[in-house]
């Protein structure tokens, strides 16, 4: 570790994964850190080694009896009929040896990340095997066991009272366990941008998702229609999110970087580019400078073109988090020994050329309907956040 910034990751995070035929694949973190080594951005930082989740931690968000059930299924000792009703046992969430392990190390990782931040020990602080945001209380869901944002948000208000936490959503998907686990809480502000759930999973995140009783107007979903590019998407970004930030006054971001909604990604329907993901990242480093004495914890989510894609977009936030500039082209050494394995050719470059992505048919109408979401959530969620 060097400076203000702080890194969380062991080998033992890597064990989370469904196989090598399931899109949720750690490879995608194995490619992103050694591209991050080659780029020279991990000089002077060592790997910060995290503890598992204990059964309390993960209680302060699941329920005892779901936590029990993933530790049946991960020693191979149980009933799969059951396992589906909790969402275990699935296409998108299938069983795996030693799964509650597995998972409770990923949600350690983002407990230490963020405290980390609180304790001052690092400014920022990066746990990329993090932003499990879909499972539910006592469900598995979209690739997601436990909550880990949920986790660490929820333990972050037991052990600091009072304490004001914005979580910040950019993923592909809505980040609909997050805000659920959180609907009520006027202290915990949920801003979620993703592909509307009309054509994509998990179907929800709709502008009139508001949140609940004292939390009314904390939990702000932006949803944007497919084909959505950089330019519309950095639009609204800037037209809710610092506003939204300001006016909620938060101690501590926690923000998901999932990058599915990349053009290349096999699973979404959006068409960003890498400057999208180079100025997401950016942006919260400097709004938790100005907002909250740069208490920031960035976690990865979404992303399934692990070749072309993941890496780059996800060295991007680790930049931002280090205070580091990214190289313009990807190292030779990194291409030479994962190319043989890639089924499709990887990048010299670490930008995407905007000559490889042309704009896209109906821009402006889409620009246009991402435009009047943003105005609805802002006329409707600021009045009850003053």
């Amino acid at each position: 570790m060097s400076g203000a910034a702080a890194i969380v990751h062991s080998p033992e995070l890597e064990a989370y994964g469904f196989g090598d035929e399931h899109p949720f694949n750690p490879r995608r973190l194995r490619l992103t850190l050694r591209l991050c080594e080659e780029l020279g951005l991990f000089e002077g930082y060592s790997f910060v080694k995290p503890e598992p989740a204990t059964v309390e931690d993960l209680q302060t968000v699941h329920s005892l009896n779901y936590i029990r059930r993933v530790q049946e299924a991960g020693k191979m000792q149980t009933d799969f009929e059951t396992l589906v009703h909790y969402g275990l046992g699935t296409p998108d969430n299938p069983v795996f040896p030693d799964m509650h392990a597995a998972c409770a190390y990923v949600v350690g990782g983002t407990l230490r990340a963020c405290e980390m931040v609180m304790s001052g020990e690092a400014t920022h602080a990066m746990c990329i095997s993090g932003g499990l945001h879909h499972a539910l209380r006592s469900r598995a869901s979209g690739f997601c066991v436990y909550n880990d944002a949920g986790v660490a948000i929820a333990r972050l208000r037991q052990e600091y009272p009072g304490l004001r936490v914005a979580y910040v959503d950019t993923d592909a998907h809505h980040g609909d366990g997050v805000q659920w686990m959180f609907y009520s809480d006027p202290e915990v502000l949920t801003v979620s941008m993703h592909e509307t759930g009309r054509y994509l999973f998990p179907g929800t995140g709709e502008t009139g998702e508001l949140g609940r009783n004292a939390g009314r107007g904390y939990s702000l979903n932006v949803p944007l229609e497919p084909f959505t590019d950089d330019e519309s998407w950095i639009e609204c970004f800037e037209a809710l999110v610092p506003e939204a930030l300001r006016a909620f006054r938060p101690d501590i971001i926690v923000s998901q970087n999932g990058v599915d909604g990349h053009r290349l990604d096999p699973l979404t329907h959006l068409s960003a580019t890498t400057r999208l993901y180079e100025h997401i990242p950016h942006r919260m480093h400097e709004l938790a400078h100005e907002l909250c004495g740069g208490r920031w914890v960035a976690l990865g989510g979404g992303g399934y073109d692990h070749w072309r894609v993941v890496p780059r977009a996800w060295t991007f936030v680790w930049a931002a988090v280090s205070h580091q500039e990214v190289p313009e082209r990807v190292p030779e050494d990194w291409i030479r020994d994962h190319q043989p394995e890639s089924p499709v050719a990887l990048p010299s470059f670490m930008r995407d050329d905007p000559e490889d992505h042309p704009p896209i048919e109906r821009a402006k109408e889409i620009s246009e309907k991402n435009r009047r979401a943003v105005e609805e959530v802002l006329e409707k969620a600021l009045p009850l956040m003053s």
